[in-house]
């Protein structure tokens, strides 16, 4: 059934659509199945993310045609089609009146993704008007608040020099505690892996209160605060509160040195409010392990990952891991650092919209994925500044001289970069840094191609 006449008007103009603060805008990549109309699969996937169904039903009234979502542009050659959704659509809490991001996801990635004429179907972006962003909590905690406690300045604090205990599984209390200790002698920042939590060889009333200790013990070594993300991802909402109060017990004075990671694509919007709301003392840290699974540029369905970031700002997220733009093991390319401007910035252009934030708390952009020191210079300098969380596993633990001496040599590839110093030459002056192309030599050669020679490496 053709319902673009009423699911359907490209009359209606974007700008004004955008003065008017009255709805969410979405842009879709969407390609029709053989046999439709362009305009005519659009108007169904408007009609199944709103008001409509499949046949003409004798409740809809005047009222119900008023919230209808619409289509207001189209560009078949391009496949794209954007859809204007009222804003009175999305659930609200019946609580605080806030809205929800299950609804807004339930209404523009729900029935639609399954439509038997739509051949493939990804948001690739969404405005969310300035007026209606108090109605979402927004992130609680940010990167300041990190540098706040390192003793940085809070306006531009630099890299924090982060690690992911490795292996990620298969460490008993005793070794992973050690790892820990090991790598704060050099940074700052240690995070669970998305996995860690309360394994039956690794349980997490044994392994907390000696990486309190390791804590502990790193800080009166070096005289420096360190810095903990502890997962406390679970199926259920008492699971979590139950995790996240018995950390916060177990680090005692250092509570607010502890954020919670969340693996929050997998568990869901859920999830991460419930972490947000609780615990709005503590930074948030979005784990989006999973998120391949529809945002890969290879996927055609979904949405991508510079939409799963944009929400995550919106949800509350203090840090969401971005990828590495094309510098590590993960997909992407160095374009992507446009997804650390839109959670960062105040106001930024997405692929289609133009967002501004009106003073919503930054989402910090989280780099982790096959990073070391080699890697960083090259993509500070497509990312333009370094003040990010970085947390490199292999990076540290796989350096040839300790973990520590990992940790290190990634706030010296941060201060190399800041120089603007060609890294060969500021490795002759810096051991730790210098210590890594022997520690990965295969991206040495890739990178720095002759190495061995200027820096007098003969194995």
């Amino acid at each position: 059934m053709d319902q673009s006449n009423r699911y359907a008007d490209l009359s209606l103009k974007e700008e004004d659509l955008i003065a008017g603060q009255n709805h969410i805008l979405v842009a879709y990549n969407m390609e029709q199945v053989a046999g439709y109309g362009y305009l005519e699969v659009a108007a169904h996937i408007a009609a199944e993310s709103s008001t409509g169904t499949n046949v003409e039903v004798c409740t809809t009234d005047d009222f119900t045609k008023g919230v209808d979502a619409l289509v207001y542009e189209i560009d078949e050659a391009n496949h794209v089609i954007k859809i204007a959704y009222p804003f009175d659509l999305f659930d609200r809490n019946a609580t605080d009146g806030k809205t929800m991001l299950v609804s807004f996801l339930t209404l523009a990635i729900g029935n639609n993704q399954g439509m038997g004429d739509v051949k493939n179907l990804q948001m690739v972006d969404f405005w969310v008007p300035e007026t209606k962003l108090h109605l979402f909590d927004g992130p609680a905690k940010d990167i300041s608040d990190m540098w706040r406690i390192l003793g940085r300045d809070y306006k531009n604090g630099g890299y924090i020099a982060g690690t992911i205990i490795k292996p990620k599984l298969g460490l008993r209390p005793e070794p992973f505690a050690n790892a820990a200790y090991q790598f704060w002698l050099g940074g700052d920042f240690i995070k669970n892996d998305e996995p860690q939590g309360n394994q039956v060889f690794a349980p997490m009333k044994k392994v907390m209160p000696l990486v309190v200790d390791a804590m502990k013990r790193a800080q009166d070594e070096t005289g420096q605060a360190k810095l903990f993300s502890a997962n406390i991802t679970a199926d259920d909402h008492y699971e979590m509160l139950y995790r996240a109060d018995y950390i916060l017990e177990a680090f005692g004075e250092f509570a607010q040195n502890v954020a919670f990671l969340v693996d929050g694509y997998v568990g869901g919007p859920g999830m991460i409010t419930t972490a947000r709301r609780n615990y709005p003392s503590q930074y948030l840290h979005y784990h989006r392990a999973g998120h391949g699974a529809i945002t890969s540029p290879s996927a055609n369905r979904g949405y991508t990952a510079f939409v799963l970031s944009k929400i995550s700002r919106l949800q509350g997220a203090s840090g969401i891991h971005v990828g590495t733009m094309g510098f590590g093991k993960m997909e992407g390319g160095n374009e992507d650092k446009n997804i650390a401007y839109m959670i960062e910035r105040d106001e930024c252009q997405g692929p289609f919209f133009y967002q501004k934030w009106n003073g919503m708390k930054p989402t910090t952009p989280i780099i982790s994925g096959g990073m070391n020191a080699l890697r960083l210079p090259g993509f500070f300098a497509n990312l333009g500044h370094g003040n990010v969380i970085n947390t490199s596993g292999g990076g540290s633990y796989g350096h040839i001289d300790s973990p520590a001496a990992g940790a290190i040599s990634l706030r010296q590839a941060y201060e190399c970069w800041q120089q603007g110093a060609d890294p060969i030459e500021f490795a002759k002056d810096h051991q730790e840094f210098a210590r890594a192309f022997e520690s990965f030599p295969a991206d040495a050669d890739k990178i720095y191609p002759g190495w061995r020679e200027k820096l007098g490496v003969h194995k």
